[in-house]
């Protein structure tokens, strides 16, 4: 395919008709598209080029074409076919036949985060392509979960196969999932890729990545070679093999056949009544399995896993932001905004916190066990005056509030147009204010709280809610708050939520949260009042 003019009234390459955006992350957008020559849908990918990726890019639809035709052969009906690829005013655009699935990073973002079973299982299907993969000495290179379509029957398909090492850049797409190794400009190779697998696994049962995307490639990058692993929370059984896989030292993570047994008992003491022909992959479950991967490193590849029998497990579940709801998950790695995930923008957003003046010295009280106090602050008709050291935010994506000048945006995530959810808090991520907006919002602020968000909350590790659900109302429309305790890496923290509905199946939600020893003093609870008196969404959202 030659090369292609693109705007927003031609098609690509002058035959893709461009309709919808299906999936959306650092650097890489999946739309579903009309293929104008055959008259059927297709998926078509657009990815972003570096500034002046020199001539290596003439090289890249040929290389991809390469790639996605061999390992189409290798996995048939396990990759997307690609027809067609081109390069234009510094976009690499790929046309592949429609797969009929659900983009895995869109799915995240509608549910929060998946069992156990259903990530082991999607774990395993994965692994099933990168081990045809290696063995034919191909490296994935760009895995994310823009690149796994789950689907409703049959096993995941991967798309992004040939774009790595098309250009000189270190990661082309999703860059919070490329290996320490990658991040150094070291290449990737099979080891990348296991930690790739590593890095969605801990998506999916944590509800955000193991490193947040920090806004600009480079930043990201440099945070996953060089920060440290924090321990995950919700993983549950699965929690030896997403560390062995995100071990920073590419020698020292498991093999393939190790991560393949350990995922398959994962999958068959979640599901007692699998049948061993039922697990993907091709080692079935026969005899024992590895309990626990440690020592994952010694002589020679250091990369022998120690056998055991016993299963830790840890006692802590998954924190789910529903399907109903459409709330989107965290992404930052061990911010308390993660802990846990903000509620859907369905569960009406929680109203503004109370003053705590009534009850004494706010300084000096415990309210571990007590509700947030009705605010007492007048309604949100305008900002007033703010408190000192605070400075009013107009956020491009719809709406204004005041923050704290040391705050600053610590992650955007998005689906499509529809949905999105932004993390203010200061660098360290001590206290965070989450504000989430959808368009696919439940219509009783109360019962997507009480049947949608807190089930999953009440298996999170030292979860407990304060006081009744509230319903209320915050700017004249009907809301909800919700307040509950947590633990974040063996901290306690406290969260307010205040849901709330603006008609049309359009909501937003608000989420403070703050360590629960602090809770009740004064900058925080002023914190809390001045972000409920002061938040209001643009004209085009209320």
């Amino acid at each position: 395919m030659g090369r292609a003019h693109v705007s927003t009234h031609q098609p690509v390459a002058g035959r893709y008709r461009l309709v919808e955006i299906i999936h959306r992350e650092t650097n890489h957008l999946c739309w579903y598209a009309d293929d104008l020559g055959t008259g059927r849908p297709c998926l078509v990918t657009q990815v972003a080029l570096p500034g002046d990726p020199g001539e290596a890019v003439r090289h890249a639809p040929s290389h991809v074409l390469r790639a996605t035709g061999m390992m189409a052969r290798l996995c048939p009906g396990r990759i997307a076919a690609v027809v067609d690829s081109v390069h234009e005013n510094g976009f690499l655009w790929t046309a592949a036949a429609w797969v009929d699935g659900t983009p895995l990073g869109e799915l995240l973002a509608e549910q929060g985060s998946f069992t156990f079973a259903r990530a082991a299982r999607i774990g395993l299907e994965l692994l099933d392509v990168l081990d045809a993969a290696h063995s034919a000495g191909v490296t994935h290179g760009e895995l994310g979960p823009g690149q796994v379509f789950v689907r409703e029957t049959g096993p995941v398909v991967v798309t992004g196969f040939g774009l790595a090492g098309t250009v000189p850049a270190l990661r082309l797409t999703a860059p919070s999932y490329a290996a320490p190794e990658q991040a150094r400009g070291e290449g990737a190779g099979p080891e990348a890729d296991l930690w790739a697998l590593g890095a969605l696994l801990h998506t999916m049962v944590e509800g955000r990545p193991p490193f947040r995307d920090r806004g600009r490639a480079e930043a990201t990058l440099k945070g996953v070679d060089r920060l440290p692993l924090r321990a995950p929370l919700r993983a549950g059984p699965l929690t030896p093999v997403v560390q062995g896989l995100l071990r920073k030292d590419a020698a020292e993570r498991p093999t393939g056949r190790v991560v393949r047994e350990a995922l398959g008992r994962v999958l068959a003491e979640e599901n007692p009544g699998t049948a061993p022909e039922a697990v993907p992959g091709r080692l079935r479950l026969r005899g024992a399995y590895p309990a626990v991967l440690r020592d994952l490193g010694r002589a020679g590849r250091r990369r022998t896993a120690v056998l055991g029998t016993a299963l830790a497990v840890v006692t802590v579940a998954v924190v789910v932001l529903t399907a109903a709801t459409r709330g989107l998950p965290g992404t930052d790695s061990g911010s308390a905004a993660d802990t846990p995930s903000a509620p859907p923008a369905s569960a009406a957003a929680p109203a503004a916190p109370q003053a705590p003046g009534a009850s004494g010295d706010p300084g000096d009280r415990d309210d571990r066990d007590e509700p947030t106090p009705a605010p007492t602050t007048p309604a949100p008709s305008g900002t007033g005056d703010l408190p000192p050291g605070y400075g009013l935010l107009s956020a491009p994506e719809g709406f204004s509030v005041a923050l704290p000048e040391n705050f600053e945006r610590l992650d955007t995530s998005r689906v499509s147009d529809l949905a999105y959810r932004i993390t203010f808090g200061p660098e360290d991520g001590t206290r965070t204010l989450a504000i989430t907006y959808s368009e696919r919002v439940g219509t009783d602020p109360v019962a997507v709280w009480r049947d949608d968000v807190e089930p999953p909350l009440e298996r999170t590790a030292g979860y407990e809610r304060i006081g009744a659900i509230r319903a209320t109302t915050y700017q004249g429309s009907e809301a909800a708050d919700m307040e509950w305790l947590s633990a974040d890496d063996g901290a306690r923290t406290r969260t307010f939520g205040r849901g709330f509905l603006l008609g049309g199946g359009r909501g937003f939600s608000l989420r403070w949260t703050a360590p629960a020893a602090d809770w009740a003093k004064s900058a925080n609870q002023e914190a809390l009042r001045t972000f409920l008196r002061t938040f209001r969404p643009s004209s085009g959202r209320g």
